[in-house]
């Protein structure tokens, strides 16, 4: 049977249930016709909701868009971090560009930032790649790169800043030449990953033996690369859920005056 929890709130909950329809919403029509011909009024009637209560959750346009990128940003990372610690060499570079690669393929919208395509991000192309948090992200995965450099399980021949690059043109290279193949040598999502992953290896890795010491370091090091990335997708998704109480305050027939 089911219990409703002391803090329970059920208009609290209607609204988040609503605000994901809407999101889910506004992911189908953005990967179907772009960032610049989805409109708020495209998304609020394949919604079946009013303009206005979208404009109860989101203030704009671009800050409901805003909030659907930090969704899936979000999604990705925790698909990313259960993959890895499902994953007994989780820990090791050649793993984590795999299950990266899996589970940005999962996500069309990821992957369409990663590529910086504009046909479906318009101007959000650029405002995503130009972010702190992006910055951030490279940042920390070059910590982890140094990491990794430190016990001799990566090439030190290299620069940190090659190897990211590397890394990045392995991600981005596969999702580029995908399209451009002829249909006989279209691959798998799972042949796809592997191939991204055996480049990274053969090209970054020692293969060196990884003592105890190493593994937890390294563990250690991926899992707090791992939660600060989460933690900043997820930073403005915290704001907005804390908006939702304001919501229920408001009278729902203002929304159509909107």
């Amino acid at each position: 049977m089911f219990t409703l929890q002391p803090d329970y709130d059920p208009d609290e909950s209607r609204n988040q249930e609503r605000a994901e329809r809407i999101l889910e919403t506004a992911l189908a029509l953005i990967l179907r016709w772009g960032y610049n011909k989805t409109t708020i009024a495209d998304i609020a009637r394949h919604s079946g909701v009013a303009k206005g209560t979208i404009y109860l959750h989101w203030k704009s346009r671009d800050e409901l868009f805003a909030a659907l990128i930090q969704r899936e940003k979000l999604i990705v990372f925790q698909d990313i971090q259960e993959r890895i610690q499902q994953d007994p060499r989780g820990w090791s570079l050649r793993s984590m560009v795999k299950h990266s690669a899996l589970a940005t393929i999962k996500r069309p919208l990821i992957k369409a930032i990663l590529m910086g395509d504009r046909d479906v991000l318009g101007k959000l192309a650029n405002r995503e790649m130009g972010t702190t948090a992006y910055a951030e992200r490279l940042a920390g995965f070059e910590s982890y790169l140094e990491l990794l450099r430190g016990q001799g399980l990566v090439r030190t021949d290299l620069s940190l800043k090659e190897q990211v690059y590397i890394w990045s043109a392995a991600l981005t290279g596969f999702f580029f030449a995908a399209p451009l193949m002829p249909a006989e040598y279209v691959l798998s999502d799972e042949a796809t990953a592997d191939l991204m992953a055996e480049m990274v290896h053969k090209t970054l890795e020692t293969g060196s033996p990884v003592s105890a010491e190493a593994y937890q370091a390294v563990s250690d090091a991926q899992t707090r690369y791992m939660q600060q990335t989460e933690t900043n997708a997820g930073a403005s998704g915290a704001a907005h859920a804390g908006a939702e109480k304001d919501i229920n305050r408001e009278d729902a027939k203002n929304a159509k005056n909107y």
